[in-house]
This record gives C-alpha cells, sequence and structure tokens, in this order.
C-alpha cells in the first residue's frame, strides 16, 4: 500500500481518515476476485467473528464458515459448550441450512419462539426424519399458541434431493413463489434451502478443514491452566487457537504463548494436523515482533476501536485502527507472520480499507450481534423494533461470566473494573436482518474495492492500494443520502 502522492501522515489514522484512489484496472467483474487468506486457516473469505460471548455461537460460526469465514468461540464458554458446539459445526452441511425442526405435536408458541432462531423464517416439522411439512410466522399469526402445528402447517411443500443444481432450485422455487425448501437425502432431511441460499452457494466457498468439515475456532486466556485448556481446545478438533487478552503486549502473554505452543506441538505429533495459533491484542510492531517470536502465527490488532469497548475514555490508551494495522501488518510481513485487524469497522469501506493496510482477515463483533444468528434472545423495543442484547469482553458482565469460579469476595471486586459496555441494544436492519446478508454487503463492497485498484487477490489488492487522506467534510461528502436536502 502506497500513501497519495507519497504523502508520510504525521499523526495516526481512522479509517475515516483515509479513502482509496482508483487505479487503472482490467478487473472487469467482482466475480474475477479472489478474497481466499494467506494466514493458514483455510478460509475463503477475510472475515473472522470476533470472540465475543454475545456474537460468537453454534448458529454463528457454522453460518459464517458456510460462506467463508470463521467464528472464534469465546474464552468464557464451558468446556462442555464448547465440545459440543465444535461437534455441531464441524457435522453441519457445508452446502444447505441446518433446518430448525418440531414434531407435529409441538405447540404452535414454541414454533413461533424458534422461528428466528435461523435467518430462513421457518421450521420444518418431522417424524421419523420424515418430512410432514412446514411452519412460517404467516401460518403461526393469529392462531391460539396452544394450537399444535399439525393443525396449521404447510404440507404442500416443495422439496429438492442434495445435489440439486442450485440454479434449478432457485428457478423452481420462483416458478412457485416460495422462498424455503426443504432438502432430502434419500427420504430424509438433510438441510433448509432458500432462494438467496442458492444464489450463494455459487458465489460463495465454505471454509473447511483437511476433512472437508465447516472450520470453527476458539479462544483461551493467559490466567489459570492455559496448558490443560488449550490441550482440550485442540483435543475437540479446532482450527485456530487464539490465545486472547485486551492488553497482548505483557509479559503473562509472553509466558502464556509459549505453554499454547507446545501443546499445540504435542497434538500435531500425535495428529499430524498444525493448528496456527493467533494472539493479541497489540497496537505496535514491538508488539507484533514479541508475539510471533514467542510462537504466535497471526496477532490480533486494534486496542479500543471496538463499539463496546471503553478503553480509550477510560484509560486513554489504544491507537487509531488504520495506522495500527498499517504498522502491525508490516511487521508481521517480515516475519512471515500475518494480522488480523480486530474492531473498528462499521462499514464495507472500513473492511476492505483494513485489508488494504494489509490484514489478512477482519474481525467483526458487534456488527454482527443484531442477527438472528448471535446466540442472545430477539426481544423488541417499545417502537416494535426488533434487537438483540450485546455487551463487550471487558465490561462488568462479562467479567462477571469469566470469573463464576473465583470466591464471592473477589468476584465482586473484580466486577468492579470495567472497560466495556454491559448492556447495549443492537438493532436488526429490517433489510439485512440475518449475518449472510451482511456478508453479501461487505463482500460486494471489498470485490469492488479490489476492482478499482485493479487487484485480483488480495496479496495484489495491498500491493496496488493507493490511499489518501480526507477531512471529515471529505468523508461527509462520500455518506449517500436517504433523503433529498
Amino acid at each position: 500500500m502506497k500513501f497519495l502522492n507519497d504523502l508520510q501522515p504525521s499523526y495516526d489514522l481512522t479509517y475515516n481518515d483515509v479513502f482509496m484512489v482508483p487505479e487503472r484496472s482490467d478487473v472487469t467483474s467482482r466475480f474475477d476476485v479472489d478474497l481466499s487468506t494467506a494466514d493458514g486457516i483455510g478460509t475463503t473469505l477475510p472475515l473472522v467473528v470476533a470472540n465475543m460471548t454475545a456474537i460468537s455461537g453454534k448458529r454463528m460460526a457454522e453460518t459464517i464458515a458456510r460462506r467463508g469465514g470463521i467464528a472464534i468461540i469465546p474464552q468464557d464458554i464451558p468446556l462442555d459448550i464448547v465440545a459440543a458446539t465444535v461437534q455441531r459445526v464441524k457435522a453441519a452441511h457445508t452446502v444447505y441450512d441446518t433446518p430448525v425442526t418440531v414434531t407435529s405435536s409441538t405447540t404452535v408458541g414454541e414454533a413461533m419462539s424458534l422461528i428466528p432462531k435461523r435467518a430462513h423464517g421457518a421450521v420444518v416439522v418431522v417424524e421419523d426424519g420424515k418430512v410432514l411439512g412446514i411452519v412460517t410466522e404467516r401460518d403461526g399469526a393469529e392462531i391460539d399458541r396452544f394450537a399444535q402445528v399439525r393443525e396449521v402447517m404447510t404440507t404442500d411443500i416443495l422439496t429438492f434431493d442434495a445435489g440439486t443444481d442450485p440454479k434449478t432450485c432457485f428457478n423452481e422455487m420462483s416458478a412457485r413463489h416460495i422462498d424455503f425448501a426443504p432438502v432430502l437425502d434419500g427420504g430424509q432431511l438433510v438441510g433448509a434451502l432458500t432462494r438467496k441460499g442458492a444464489l450463494r452457494s455459487t458465489i460463495y466457498q465454505p471454509a473447511v478443514d483437511g476433512s472437508g468439515a465447516l472450520v470453527i475456532g476458539a479462544a483461551v486466556g493467559i490466567n489459570g491452566d492455559v496448558s490443560g485448556k488449550a490441550a482440550d481446545l485442540l483435543g475437540m478438533g479446532i482450527d485456530v487457537l487464539v490465545v486472547d487478552t485486551a492488553h497482548g503486549h505483557q509479559e503473562k502473554m509472553l509466558e502464556a504463548l509459549p505453554v499454547v505452543v507446545a501443546a499445540r506441538e504435542a497434538y500435531e505429533a500425535t495428529s499430524g494436523h498444525r493448528v496456527p495459533i493467533a494472539a493479541g491484542n497489540v497496537v505496535s510492531a514491538d508488539g507484533v515482533r514479541d508475539l510471533v517470536t514467542a510462537g504466535a502465527d497471526i496477532v490480533k490488532v486494534g486496542v479500543g476501536p471496538g463499539a463496546m469497548c471503553t478503553t480509550r475514555m477510560m484509560t486513554g490508551v489504544g491507537r487509531p485502527q488504520f495506522s495500527a494495522v498499517l504498522e502491525c501488518a508490516a511487521a508481521a510481513r517480515e516475519l512471515g507472520a500475518h494480522v488480523w485487524a480486530d474492531g473498528g469497522v462499521r462499514y464495507p469501506r472500513d473492511v476492505a480499507l483494513a485489508l488494504a493496510a494489509g490484514a489478512a482477515s477482519v474481525m467483526i463483533g458487534s456488527w454482527f450481534a443484531g442477527t438472528l444468528e448471535s446466540p442472545g434472545d430477539l426481544k423488541f423495543g417499545p417502537d416494535g423494533r426488533p434487537y438483540k442484547e450485546s455487551f463487550g469482553m471487558a465490561s462488568a458482565r462479562a467479567v462477571s461470566n469469566r470469573t463464576r469460579d473465583a470466591a464471592g469476595f473477589e468476584r465482586a471486586r473484580m466486577a468492579l473494573f470495567e472497560e466495556g459496555i454491559s448492556s447495549s441494544r443492537m438493532f436488526l436492519d429490517p433489510d439485512r436482518p440475518g449475518v449472510e446478508d451482511l456478508v453479501d454487503a461487505i463482500i460486494a463492497g471489498v470485490r469492488s474495492s479490489a476492482t478499482y485498484a485493479g487487484a485480483r487477490s488480495l496479496a495484489q489488492f495491498h500491493e496496488r492500494a493507493i490511499v489518501g487522506l480526507q477531512s471529515s467534510a471529505g468523508y461527509d461528502e462520500g455518506r449517500p443520502l436517504h433523503a433529498s436536502w
């Protein structure tokens, strides 16, 4: 990446401070751009769902991996739950969504409560593996909540055999004006497909491990039995192990990383599979060098840019994210390592700029909190708008979760210190309620950015990108108007 007119900024920059200049390009289509990452994770999109309790769970992990990214399960989650989540994601179909299923005797109220668990908007009624019908919100409207779904389900349904050409599926659903169809294999339900799902299956390539299962990562902290937990997570079959703490450039991290590396090497010796290690967070070249020297393959970059983070306001510590990524990526590249840009992205342009600065992937947290796939329950505000609750991982709420096994007095003491928001309403976008809808928007923007730069890969994108500085007025000039002035 180069600055326009070889300008050398005299101060650090946020994503809002910069813009990218279009270059002469022979890339005529977004589909000619390969967004596969080089960080060894196996992702085909440069997107990582941040290890935040309110965001990254089994539905999120499965959905994002199916489209090419990866989710990191937070360190706060009990190991038995992590194991079940990994098993569930690894068992998920790489093309078809996992359907929500009920039996014919399930109440309408229960079925209606399950529909928002997935973005496809329906539950499938199944008995002994056989599909009897489907139920949508429209089927349950103004129906007694204690009625059984057999009384309201739609039985005249379209189904597809596994392996049917996506174009055929799309055309048949369009012809019948329906948007959901169960997918069968030998008469048994194996998945669900929507019209958008059929289109996406031709655009995205799932991120899979060596055995063809969807990828998933997990985080471990730097306190307690780090070696034991790392070994447990590796034994579950995770695809990247993230050693995570807010201040990654500290002695305890540098002590924990070699322990995790030793656990990784022991696992590699018995399994033949080498799992990459990510660690962070840092914002300086020195931080990158120290973490890579201690064993990190990937370094997470970002202190304070996250929407749920109050670190900068509480402590004055942090660094504008664009400059942090630019410096850290250059340092990592010299050592044969990679960085993930963690936090501060609000729009597709920010993701593109992070990649232009040299990030291998971009971590997304709060942006994905307000989606149907995030773990929280769907709630409704006084105006009827649906939302999910989100909270920062250094908030009192997160600290309480993380210290659940501590004595009451010590737990209460630790909860007094927080650097994050404990409760925030993340409203669902009515036009993009599912995480796949947001991925569509992000990737459309990133692919288009690459075509403007004349780049067919992320490596070329970083090499060819030319970035200039702009005032706040320049940034505002680029914002669209949703109503006339």
